[in-house]
């Protein structure tokens, strides 16, 4: 296999037949050792972590594949951490699509003079580059469009699946007594179609469990244990 990029939390490698494979470390984003999704930096290490978001990847994607729902998923191998997936480009550099049901995060940050925690935001789509050294700054529609990083089609694409994803996955932690707070996804193209990308796991989502936040590796205890 052939190193293409090493990122914060998984290497991405091309393999002789033309597909890439996804090796997911332990490392997960956060600040102060602290666990946070929406931070653009490494905070902290757990172990089994990579394998832990694996499986979880694993069966969210199987569960898109049933609700017909494009991805880039083939297969997984989940002792060594790494899955098998189709190739394909990101926009731009990297985009994020964030789908938020609950006012919470850096939503909070930055809206603190009008959001109130705990505000209902009834799958509140937002995007943002994938860009550490300006801190992940959010972008419009119209933005995308002008700096030539996507189409409005591809943007109206992106924003519906986001929202078909984040429905479908917060109602199956519903049925686990969880609550999706928000969560973000990446999407790219592969053969004129558009694809989601990278992973599904705990640390791609803000999840709670009577109120109070669900760690990463306690996250698949309650979907899958």
């Amino acid at each position: 296999m052939k190193l293409l990029f090493s990122g914060k939390t998984k290497d991405v490698y091309e393999n002789p037949d033309g597909t890439y494979s996804l090796k997911l470390k332990d490392d997960a984003t956060g600040k102060d050792g602290v666990f946070d999704p929406g931070e653009n930096a490494v905070g902290l290490s757990i172990e089994g972590l990579g394998r832990a978001s694996l499986r979880l990847t694993q069966y969210y994607f199987n569960q898109l594949t049933e609700a017909g729902i494009p991805h880039h998923f083939i297969d997984c191998d989940i002792e060594a951490a790494t899955m098998q997936v189709k190739p394909g480009t990101v926009f731009g550099k990297g985009v994020e699509f964030i789908c938020r049901r609950v006012a919470d995060g850096s939503f909070l940050r930055r809206y603190g003079a009008y959001a109130t925690p705990g505000q209902d935001l009834d799958y509140l789509v937002e995007v943002t580059l994938k860009d550490d050294a300006r801190q992940d700054p959010p972008i419009t529609e119209d933005a995308l469009v002008t700096l030539g990083i996507m189409t409005s089609a591809e943007f109206e694409t992106c924003k519906t699946r986001t929202k078909a994803i984040t429905q479908l996955i917060a109602a199956d932690l519903e049925r686990r007594g969880l609550s999706l707070h928000d969560i973000k996804f990446e999407f790219g193209k592969s053969g004129g179609d558009i694809l989601l990308i990278d992973e599904i796991s705990g640390g791609c989502m803000r999840a709670y469990k009577d109120g109070k936040p669900v760690a990463p590796m306690d996250l698949i205890k309650y979907i899958l244990e």
